[in-house]
């Protein structure tokens, strides 16, 4: 069964309720739900990794921020949850005491966005695909806060010349989502991929926004066509990664696709398939964030059987 709903119960919070300590974000996920499970913002640090060239990776909790820092201010990729934002706030004034003026998503998902209400108060512009405008806007439980909203948006590409670096977002289609972004420094050699690339973990994909699994594949592979040996990659999740990261996720993938395309070629059901553990080397070491083994055979299974 496709992802359906993700995020459906998540939280929602301002700056101002950014006291609140504890969530519990419920995924629906692959026909069963996936609870992440409390969320205990009170005891994250974010931590600085310098990338280079005044470009810098955020950790805390949700995906992985990418900061410009220079003489224009301050440029921002993604900014995790919403009561992070005093602490991400923090985290980049110890880097610059110049304002965020942008923040650009790479998708419309809250652990990528929740910090764009409290940071666009500041009078930060938020940019995004059009399509993370769309769902952020669309009506229902998971509508975002009109101030959370992007205020620019683009179709397919579009190019910040800040810093005194040509930034480069390029939208790779039916990925991780419908709204994927990624973003090159093309002077720096640094490539912020957003959740198109999971490093060292299993992907999640998620289909009830658009993504699919031939798109994600696809997208893992325009951004190694831009990567070279020295090329310095963000992840949407996990360590900061290189060129051999990225091949390593994109040989996983096609075998494990390759893996399952024939069982079901087989006949197998899914339960059988199962049974089988066609992945089982993987396993350990891939299954280990919050898209178990069973969840990527589900999810792998839903989209192979479709074709």
């Amino acid at each position: 069964m496709a992802a359906q709903d993700l995020f459906k119960s998540l939280f929602r919070a301002t700056a101002q309720r950014a006291k609140l300590a504890v969530i519990t974000l419920a995924m629906t996920s692959l026909g069963g739900t996936l609870t992440v499970g409390a969320q205990d913002f009170d005891n994250v640090t974010i931590n600085t990794i310098e990338v280079g060239g005044g470009v810098y990776m955020l950790e805390g909790r949700g995906g992985n921020i990418g900061v410009s820092i220079g003489e224009d201010g301050v440029f921002l990729i993604d900014d995790q949850f919403a009561p992070l934002a005093p602490k991400i706030l923090k985290a980049i004034a110890g880097l610059s005491d110049k304002p965020v003026d942008y923040v650009i998503n790479t998708h419309w998902h809250f652990d990528h966005t929740g910090g764009n209400e409290a940071i666009g108060e500041t009078g930060a512009a938020i940019v995004a695909h059009d399509n993370v405008r769309v769902r952020m806007a669309a009506p229902g439980p998971r509508q975002s806060p009109e101030a959370a909203l992007p205020v620019i948006t683009f179709s397919d590409t579009t190019t910040f010349h800040y810093n005194g670096h040509e930034i480069h977002a390029f939208h790779p289609k039916n990925a991780h989502t419908d709204g994927d972004a990624v973003i090159v420094f093309r002077d720096l050699d640094i490539i912020h991929a957003g959740d198109v690339f999971f490093n060292g973990v299993y992907p999640f994909i998620d289909v009830s926004s658009g993504g699919s699994l031939d798109g994600y594949i696809a997208a893992l592979e325009a951004v190694n066509a831009l990567a070279g040996p020295a090329t310095k990659i963000i992840p949407g999740h996990g360590p900061l990664a290189d060129k051999a990261a990225l091949e390593a996720a994109i040989a996983m993938l096609r075998d494990a696709k390759g893996r399952v395309s024939k069982l079901i070629g087989e006949g197998k059901s899914l339960d059988e398939v199962k049974a089988v553990k066609p992945l089982a080397d993987y396993d350990e070491g891939w299954g280990n964030f919050f898209i178990k083994p069973d969840q990527m055979l589900e999810m792998l299974y839903s989209e192979l059987s479709k074709s």
